[in-house]
């Protein structure tokens, strides 16, 4: 169902198939599943990342860790989050010494969620490769960051933006372009 001020970038089907081909990518970035970890970013990042854990491990048939990483206090603008910021769950899944850890998130724009979730991590332990894996990639990076897997690069307008809905949250999966001032 499309209006006007809403546009479908990627209807279920076609966000199911974005995730199959990126758990194979992660795979193949990875040479397999031994030292592979997922971590998602909070909050539509874990739930990308748990799906594609389970892709993985249809495919392969090992369990594959995965975490989750709520980066508000790493956040470069937390003043401009407010006096009382909703903080999430960060879940480790044991040590990151040695493990390739691939970083999942729905939306690349800036890159500061990214940088914020990078210093996190290296809170944890340091890992012996961490690479980006995200949903949409928008553009418009303020830092140089730049993904290893992408689902779909989408060219963004000013005044416009992407709105990532997973079934587990949202009741649907649905990738949207979104003029600003728009409903959600």
């Amino acid at each position: 169902m499309s209006r006007p001020d809403r546009t479908i970038i990627l209807d279920a089907r076609a966000l199911s198939r974005a995730l199959q081909r990126m758990a194979v990518e992660v795979l193949e970035l990875a040479h397999g599943t031994d030292d592979l970890v997922l971590i998602g970013i909070q909050r539509r990042g874990v739930e990308l990342a748990e799906r594609i854990a389970r892709l993985i491990e249809q495919g392969e048939g090992v369990v594959v860790p995965r975490g989750a990483l709520d980066i508000t206090l790493y956040r470069d603008d937390l003043e401009t989050v407010g006096p009382k910021p909703v903080i999430g769950e960060t879940r480790i899944p044991g040590a990151l010494a040695g493990k390739h850890v691939v970083i999942v998130d729905d939306v690349l724009y800036t890159g500061r969620t990214v940088r914020a979730a990078l210093d996190e991590l290296a809170d944890f332990g340091r890992p012996k490769r961490i690479s980006l894996c995200v949903l949409v990639d928008r553009g418009g990076r303020e830092l140089p960051i730049q993904p290893d897997i992408v689902g779909k690069q989408v060219k963004v307008n000013n005044g416009e933006r992407v709105d990532v809905l997973v079934e587990e949250l949202d009741g649907r999966d649905e990738v949207d372009l979104v003029r600003q001032g728009a409903p959600t």
